[in-house]
């Protein structure tokens, strides 16, 4: 075991040590400040991949982020002491905690980590637990409740990870679901699912990236051919359903199943899941702050997009900043639930206002790691990653236009993957799709409907996704494991959207295309569920 922590140590020191010098060689020793250097090359790419690498390799995600960073750093300032420096703090990170999103996103977070204490501490989340027991009453009931409430709460993916986490994890954990599972059904009903839901802050963002004002109207005609977020769907469903599973997460599940492990390793919420008392609560203790939780987001939402100025339902979801909304709209959940429990004597006042930094300290793995993950983003965006990107599509984009699809799918993948980010990604290769096919011609929505599917995708495998981070906090995992496991689901999914997107390339109609990809992904979990079943025999 030493020797092969010796050999892994070596290994990762001259992976690291060439990472290093290889640009430096290459480089020409100018700054990327101003357009030159390692500005718009392939080399934009390279700090998240040794993130991304490292993270999957080492199995520790904030070493492995920070290190992404300075490589970041390194490039761009090209190979400066005191330029790497001040543009990975003044540049990055500080960048990014300055920036008003971010910090509403911050501050949703914590208020969320805050109601999830106070519902743990009233007892709501054991008493829901209970009663689920009673009418939940196997291990596929319990993960079809998820997927279902993951498809129900479609309004934004925040939202969704840490409200059907918070929601169903004692159903889950009654029933020997495994924590990583419970990960991949909220992290698959999360993005997935938003992608295909017209009033949701996702359908908002890709609005804006179409300049016409006919944004959520092109929105609408690509769902059918997401494929992607429709056949994940139906893998969640078909996997529960067959009762098959496979990769590391079959590990992880047979340890739940048959020895009652729900973590097969480390738990780093181990502390906040011992706060729960079931005697006092009851299921309106969970149920009706999650409800209201709900109702604000959703008037937080709209009211930032203009709606009592006299917008439109739509039009206000549409221009929409989830950011302000989810915010404001958590504030106000909070101090219901805070007045709900003191009224109803289930708490004192200060019980919940102890409650409060708990839920924070809770969350301070996500934050640390969104933190790290956006700042990288910032690194890449420094570097003109976008520059890079759109120069590889226009250049080769002319000769293939049927194969386009699948590889604007392919593109998209492999960006947000690397960045971490599905909107960056829809704004990067959006615009750039449209340049190419204008929305006249079919092949223009197949392909704007691809660069969604394929940013959902990478952003559904990436370790440093937000959306990712998230559900493993929504479910209390590990994160490392929650990737790992997660992984396999979503390169099958990846791969039948892939052929899916070949066959729409040349068959642009969703009523053909669509039915044909479900066919494939159910044929394809047949196939899986079958070599399952030999090997286990």
């Amino acid at each position: 075991m030493k020797r092969s922590n010796v050999i892994k140590g070596v290994l990762l020191a001259v992976i690291l040590v060439a990472v290093v010098l290889l640009p430096l060689i290459f480089g020409s020793g100018e700054s990327a400040a101003e357009g030159g250097g390692f500005y718009g090359t392939g080399w934009a790419l390279l700090p998240p991949v040794v993130a991304i690498a490292l993270a999957l390799i080492t199995k520790e995600v904030y070493s492995s982020l920070f290190v992404g960073i300075l490589m970041g750093g390194l490039l761009y300032s090209a190979y400066s002491f005191e330029g790497t420096v001040l543009h990975v703090f003044q540049g990055g990170i500080v960048s990014v905690l300055s920036d008003g999103y971010n910090i509403g996103i911050l501050v949703f977070l914590v208020i969320l980590g805050a109601m999830v204490s106070l519902m743990n501490k009233a007892g709501g989340s054991a008493a829901f637990g209970r009663w689920a027991a009673q009418h939940i009453k196997t291990r596929v009931g319990a993960q079809l409740a998820t997927v279902a409430l993951g498809v129900l709460i479609f309004i934004d993916d925040y939202f969704n990870c840490l409200t059907v986490g918070s929601v169903m994890r004692p159903v889950t954990d009654k029933h020997k679901v495994s924590r990583v599972k419970l990960a991949y059904l909220i992290d698959a009903t999360a993005a997935p699912v938003c992608i295909i839901a017209p009033i949701s802050s996702w359908a908002a963002a890709v609005a804006s990236y179409v300049e016409d004002g006919n944004g959520l109207n092109l929105f609408i005609k690509a769902i059918p051919f997401n494929f992607y977020a429709i056949l994940t769907i139906v893998m969640m469903v078909g996997m529960a359903l067959m009762k098959a599973e496979f990769g590391p997460m079959a590990k992880f599940e047979q340890n739940a199943r048959d020895k009652g492990d729900l973590f097969s390793g480390k738990n780093p919420y181990a502390n906040m899941a011992a706060d729960e008392e079931e005697q006092k609560g009851i299921v309106l203790d969970l149920v009706l702050p999650i409800a209201v939780l709900i109702v604000c987001c959703v008037i937080g939402m709209i009211y930032s997009g203009g709606f009592f100025e006299g917008a439109s339902f739509v039009d206000a979801f549409s221009n929409s900043d989830a950011s302000v909304g989810l915010m404001l709209g958590s504030v106000f959940a909070l101090a219901f639930t805070i007045l709900y429990y003191c009224l109803r004597k289930t708490m004192t006042f200060r019980q919940t206002m102890d409650c409060i930094p708990e839920g924070f300290r809770a969350m301070v793995p996500a934050i640390l790691i969104l933190t790290f993950a956006w700042s990288l983003k910032a690194m890449t965006d420094s570097l003109g990653a976008k520059e890079f990107v759109e120069g590889v599509v226009k250049g080769s984009a002319q000769g293939f236009q049927s194969f386009l699809p699948a590889v604007v799918f392919l593109i998209g993948c492999f960006l947000a993957f690397a960045t971490g980010t599905s909107w960056g990604t829809f704004g990067i290769l959006i615009p750039i799709t449209l340049s190419v096919f204008p929305l006249t011609e079919p092949l223009g929505v197949v392909c704007v409907s691809a660069c969604m599917a394929g940013a959902v995708c990478g952003d559904h495998c990436s370790p440093i996704s937000d959306t990712t981070i998230m559900a493993s906090a929504g479910a209390q995992c590990d994160h490392v494991d929650h990737v790992s496991t997660q992984l396999p689901y979503a390169v099958v999914a990846a791969a039948v959207s892939f052929v899916s997107y070949i066959i729409a390339g040349f068959v642009p109609n969703a009523l053909i295309a669509l039915p044909i990809a479900i066919v494939l992904m159910v044929g394809t979990l047949f196939g899986i569920k079958m070599v399952h079943a030999k090997k286990a025999a």
